[in-house]
Formats: C-alpha cells, sequence, structure tokens
C-alpha cells in the first residue's frame, strides 16, 4: 500500500505545484489580478504590478507551463486569461486568511482609516468596499468574479442594491461598463467598480454613512454609519469609537 506522501501521487502533485507558483508575490499578484478584474495584456498586468515587462513575461512564462493562465491573440496584444474559474476559490481563500485583521501566526491588528473606507476612483474600497462585494454576491445580487470576463453579471436577486439605496431601474450606464470587480490593494478581495459601484458611494454619503473628507481618500464613517452598516453589511463590523463624525 502506497503511504500518503507519496510524490507520484497526481491529486499531490498538482496541490504542491500550485503552492509553489503562489509562494511568488509577483505571480501570486497577477493571478489575483486575473481572477478579481478578468483577462489582461502584460503592459496592463505590468502597470498594476509596477515590474518591467521583461520580469512579468518571466512570471507569466511560468504560470502558463503550469497550466495556470491561458493566452489569446487581440490583433497586436497578447491578452492573459486564468486557465480555470476553480483557481478563483483558492485565490479567495487566500486572501482571506491573510487579511489584516485575522487572527494567525503574527498578532492580529487594527485596520487604518484607509484600509477600513477609502475611495478607489468613484467607488468605496478598503474592508466597506470588500464588505459591500460580499453581501451583494451572499445574497444574489452580483454573480462572482471568474477570471473570465471583465464586467460582472447581475444575480437572480437584485434586492440588496434597493437595501443599500441603488434603484436599479433609475441606473443609466451610458457607455461605461454597469458593474466591474475591481481588486482590493490592502485585502486582496474584490471591491464593486464601474456605475453601480459609483451608485452605492453616492448612497451612502446622501444616507450620511460616510463622509468624504477632502483632500484624502480615506472615508470617514459617521455615527449613523456605525450604527447602520453593520446591519446592512455582516463583513464590515462595527468601527472603533474614535474618528466617526456625527
Amino acid at each position: 500500500m502506497t503511504g500518503w506522501v507519496d510524490p507520484d501521487d497526481p491529486t499531490l502533485a498538482a496541490a504542491t505545484s500550485l503552492a509553489r507558483e503562489l509562494a511568488d508575490p509577483i505571480r501570486l499578484t497577477a493571478l489575483q489580478l486575473l481572477a478579481v478584474e478578468g483577462p489582461h495584456t502584460m503592459t496592463q498586468l505590468a502597470d498594476a504590478l509596477r515590474v518591467s515587462a521583461p520580469r512579468l513575461g518571466n512570471h507569466l512564462a511560468r504560470l502558463r507551463a503550469r497550466g495556470l493562465v491561458t493566452v489569446q491573440q487581440r490583433g497586436r496584444h497578447v491578452v492573459y486569461r486564468l486557465a480555470s474559474p476553480d483557481t478563483v476559490d483558492v485565490l479567495t481563500a487566500l486572501a482571506r486568511h491573510g487579511r489584516p485583521e485575522t487572527p494567525g501566526p503574527r498578532p492580529a491588528r487594527p485596520p487604518s482609516p484607509a484600509e477600513t473606507a477609502r475611495t478607489c476612483y468613484d467607488h468605496c474600497a478598503g474592508r466597506l468596499g470588500v464588505a459591500v462585494f460580499a453581501a451583494l454576491v451572499q445574497r444574489g445580487a452580483l454573480l462572482p468574479p471568474d477570471g473570465q470576463h471583465d464586467e460582472l453579471r447581475l444575480g437572480p436577486d437584485p434586492t440588496a442594491f434597493g437595501d443599500l439605496g441603488v434603484d436599479l431601474d433609475a441606473v443609466r450606464p451610458g457607455r461605461r461598463k454597469l458593474a466591474t470587480a475591481c481588486l482590493d490593494r490592502n485585502h486582496r478581495l474584490p471591491h464593486l467598480g464601474g456605475v453601480l459601484g459609483a451608485e452605492v458611494l453616492d448612497a451612502f454619503v446622501a444616507d450620511g454613512l460616510v463622509h468624504r473628507q477632502d483632500g484624502e481618500r480615506a472615508l470617514a464613517i459617521t455615527a449613523r454609519g456605525a450604527r447602520k452598516l453593520p446591519a446592512l453589511l455582516p463583513e464590515f463590523p462595527a468601527p472603533a469609537a474614535g474618528g466617526r463624525r456625527p
């Protein structure tokens, strides 16, 4: 009988091979971007990661050789895509394990104001943005990203948007994408971008839940927001008492 640690076991070999690729910060972040935001060109990935194209090219070639990404020629551009949607679940589990407030081998620390709530262009980011996205997916208002598309699809039950203050019937996307997933730089999980992301932030401001601070990206959680947001968003616990606006 073969023992548990059999190097020829295909399942074990696949798991250890994946772990080796995810152990490198550049390869891990490239996969996270592809999983959350969908296909990217090498230039887009290099800009997001702030590494040179030749350096990134070596990592992407390795990911392609391991069957983790695929490539497609679009005119003059080579587009990289996550090979399997199943990888999204692995990356999500790793990101949740590594969140700043998660207990683990290092002491948990309270998140900074920018990690708690901030703007990313015109939508919510930080812990607040991640909690918004998670609530919309959990309640069936959005389908989760699959790494194959750069635009999100609405889910079968849109009522969660109404609870957040957004009237879907009144939204007019125009030429802009209705909903996109954006990889949160602190939490490595998606927050909501696109027209609906902006609508959610505008609704929170109009309802007095958050306050935009002049010249800063950090959003102040108001006293009303500290009471109401945890009820709306299960993954957003009540903030600490300091720093709230009335």
